[in-house]
């Protein structure tokens, strides 16, 4: 059998795996070894890991958990009542575990908001803040349909992204793939035929000799180095750097950048809207505000607006200095702020955004397609011309 175990070596915590009988066995090893045991326990298989990869819980597992506990609290249940439900209905190990843990926290005296932060991963600040306005309120049933409502609209929005993109991202690797294949194995065999004869090459049929030369010698070590540019470059983007040159980027993009930009705006107007209306201030709010918006652009203009107000400016004034701001947001900011109703006004422009998001990726979707198409006939037609020139050339000289 199979353990991993990390024990203590000349100050150093070390981490290796095993084939034992039993854990005794394995403590056995490591004291001939003169290693001090840390931790013992059996390895998990293959199999194992794919398992959890796939019982991990996700974003859809926390938006129908939110939405439940919200029914179920507005008809009238306690919290614990809803947890032990919950645990009962509940048949992913990954979910239930976090459930019941959740409900031993509560039962042992804690708020749900501190349970929650438990579980960083799957409950956000903007989660948390807003648990915890409404156990502070007394409206954490109200708060919490809020809440869904709120992760429910991010799900289809996802939702429709991952739709418009599937089809381009699919044609895109298999066009790559095609043309890999055909260069790397297909393309030399056919053009080896034009060796024997002496006949002048066209430009085209030149280069994709020579790129045909190269793949076919080297095509272990493109697909290696490939691979290992596509995983430094994500490396990259986890840095600070990187993802403020990516998001800086991509907001330049044509067609793209206006999904970015309204999506962007779609999340952080209607969650600045649900914070406030939930009784968190405007400083607080706007600093959840900043720890959740994805984008390193609007970050970045969101801190700035949080200093402005913190010194005293009005949320409208901080973000007419923002040039990534339309002007109906900061014009009804400004007017949501003078009439005292901020939080509505802020819902109402979220979802005028979130209308324009919907026609934004439409109008992305129906770009892509055709452009996709029209690099396809390009690569086809220059592999085409490439191969079939010199035949044309060489029937033309024996006639």
């Amino acid at each position: 059998m199979l353990f991993a175990y990390r024990a203590l070596q000349g100050g150093k915590i070390i981490s290796r795996q095993i084939d034992a009988e039993n854990e005794q066995a394995v403590l056995n090893y490591l004291k001939q070894e003169k290693l001090f045991p840390i931790s013992v326990h059996p390895a998990a298989s293959a199999l194992d890991q794919v398992l959890g990869e796939l019982d991990r819980v996700s974003f859809n597992d926390v938006v129908d958990l939110t939405r439940q506990i919200a029914i179920m609290l507005n008809a009238g249940l306690t919290l614990i009542d809803c947890l032990d439900i919950l645990k009962k209905q509940v048949t992913k190990p990954a979910l239930l575990k976090i459930i019941n843990s959740i409900d031993k926290e509560v039962k042992g005296g804690s708020s749900l908001s501190v349970a929650l932060k438990k579980y960083p991963n799957h409950f956000s600040n903007l989660y948390i803040s807003l648990v915890k306005s409404g156990e502070a309120s007394g409206k954490l049933s109200d708060i919490l349909l809020k809440l869904s409502d709120n992760l429910e609209k991010q799900r289809e929005f996802r939702g429709k992204m991952k739709g418009a993109l599937i089809y381009p991202t699919i044609v895109v690797i298999g066009m790559v793939a095609v043309m890999f294949i055909m260069i790397t194995f297909v393309v030399p065999k056919l053009l080896g035929l034009y060796k024997d004869f002496n006949i002048e090459l066209p430009f085209t049929t030149k280069i994709l000799i020579a790129v045909s030369s190269f793949s076919a010698q080297f095509w272990p070590f493109i697909i290696v180095a490939t691979f290992a540019i596509v995983v430094l470059f994500k490396q990259y983007l986890r840095t600070k750097a990187g993802k403020l040159m990516f998001d800086s980027l991509i907001l330049k993009v044509p067609v793209i950048k206006n999904v970015v930009r309204i999506s962007a705006l779609v999340d952080s107007t209607r969650t600045l809207s649900i914070l406030i209306n939930s009784g968190v201030s405007i400083l607080d709010g706007l600093s959840i505000v900043v720890e959740t918006t994805d984008n390193a652009i609007y970050e970045a203009a969101f801190r700035d607006i949080y200093t402005q107000v913190e010194k005293g400016s009005s949320l409208g004034a901080a973000m007419t200095k923002q040039q990534v701001f339309p002007p109906l947001l900061v014009q009804m900011t400004t007017v949501g702020e003078q009439t005292g109703h901020l939080d509505e006004t802020l819902l109402r422009v979220s979802n005028y955004f979130e209308m324009e998001s919907a026609m934004a990726v439409k109008a992305m979707t129906t770009l892509i397609e055709p452009l996709i198409l029209v690099f396809l006939g390009l690569g086809v037609g220059f592999l085409v011309m490439s191969v079939i020139t010199p035949i044309y050339n060489l029937t033309n000289s024996f006639q």
